[in-house]
């Protein structure tokens, strides 16, 4: 593996776990609003990581959306409609803030989101 892909993945993975971390001790609305900021970094993160392993693979993409629909067609992802919802959270959180929006995206991100970035990355690190 190069140099990149290594210090990428072990970016990804420490994003990931933050994230988890903050998905089981948040109870405030403001632990939760930090969790969508971690979901948010990891969320880049995940695109970007898929972009460079997909360019190791001889797949060129520039956004996030074509990293996903390429990650789920070369079988990274197993769930594309989760994957194409996360980033319209991601893009949700990022301009707007509606109290009754972030505790749905919390949600998404507890109940599905965390569960669909661990089964990526896992499949990342076994390649």
């Amino acid at each position: 593996m190069k140099n990149e892909i290594k210090y990428i993945l072990a970016t990804l993975e420490n994003a990931f776990l933050k994230l988890h971390e903050g998905v089981d001790l948040a109870q405030e609305d403001l632990q939760k609003d930090g969790v969508i900021q971690r979901f948010e970094f990891t969320f880049e993160l995940l695109w970007k990581t898929l972009k460079i392993f997909l360019k190791e693979d001889g797949i060129e993409v520039k956004t996030p959306r074509e990293s996903l629909k390429e990650a789920f067609r070369v079988g990274w992802i197993n769930d594309e409609q989760v994957f194409l919802d996360m980033m319209e959270d991601r893009n949700k959180t990022s301009h707007i803030y509606d109290k009754e929006a972030a505790s749905e995206i919390f949600q998404r991100i507890k109940m599905q989101y965390v569960k669909g970035i661990k089964e990526v990355l896992d499949k990342l690190k076994s390649k």
